[in-house]
């Protein structure tokens, strides 16, 4: 018959310590680097400019799992392997509908990278190297994101009904028609998903987001004819 003072033995549960302070104080610490170098990389470099909350959330999730799937699972004798492991199945992901977005992929790869240094550095490595590895990641991404690049390329997506001038020879057209209903200057087009029973296609437009300050009010928005209305 088990007793309970087999179950617990020596400070253990099932052969597995209930508690090493140590261990326990370090977890909390790294987590919390971790957790503050994520967010400065996915709320104030990426989400300031594109203000994406889906891609916001996914990045902050997928760096805790990450991170903590690194961590627990350090002293087993796979670490190089499942490091590589885990690049191979997240940098494949894609979601149901479009691709990830190159872009939205290099945060991806760059959120998983961090995550498993935070969590896979050993006594090899000083807290000074892996703070420096951190920060020079952070100061690259904003050198790119707020100084060389100042310029960001933004793209919303329009459910568009005059699909006649999806036409490639009537491009001009088409832009012209989307830059005086939206009121920017497009830099590119793409033509999605088009649905001949309700005579409506999806399009991606591409823009410059210093050209409008309102671009979030274009979210999911419906672009129709005057002619709808009769």
């Amino acid at each position: 018959m088990i007793t309970l003072s087999k179950i617990f033995k020596d400070g253990e549960l099932f052969n597995m310590d209930l508690m090493k302070w140590s261990d326990f104080l370090e977890l909390v610490i790294r987590f919390s680097f971790n957790i503050l170098i994520i967010l400065v990389i996915t709320r104030l470099l990426y989400y300031s400019t594109t203000k994406r909350k889906d891609y916001f959330f996914t990045y902050l999730m997928i760096g805790v799992i990450v991170f903590f799937l690194c961590f627990l699972l350090e002293n087993v004798k796979v670490e190089l392997g499942f490091a590589l492991g885990l690049f191979a199945i997240f940098g494949i992901i894609r979601y149901r509908t479009n691709p990830i977005p190159i872009r939205e992929m290099t945060y991806l790869f760059i959120v998983i990278g961090v995550s498993i240094v935070n969590a896979l550095a050993n006594k090899k490595i000083s807290y000074a190297e892996m703070l420096f590895t951190n920060l020079g990641i952070i100061a690259v991404i904003w050198l790119f994101e707020r100084v060389f690049f100042l310029r960001n390329l933004s793209v919303k997506e329009i459910l568009y009904e005059k699909i006649d001038l999806i036409k490639p020879d009537r491009y001009e057209e088409l832009k012209a028609d989307l830059e005086e209903r939206t009121g920017i200057t497009i830099s590119k087009i793409e033509i999605g998903k088009i649905d001949f029973l309700r005579d409506a296609a999806k399009i991606s437009i591409y823009y410059f987001e210093h050209q409008i300050n309102q671009t979030d009010l274009m979210e999911g928005t419906k672009y129709r004819s005057d002619d709808d209305d009769d």
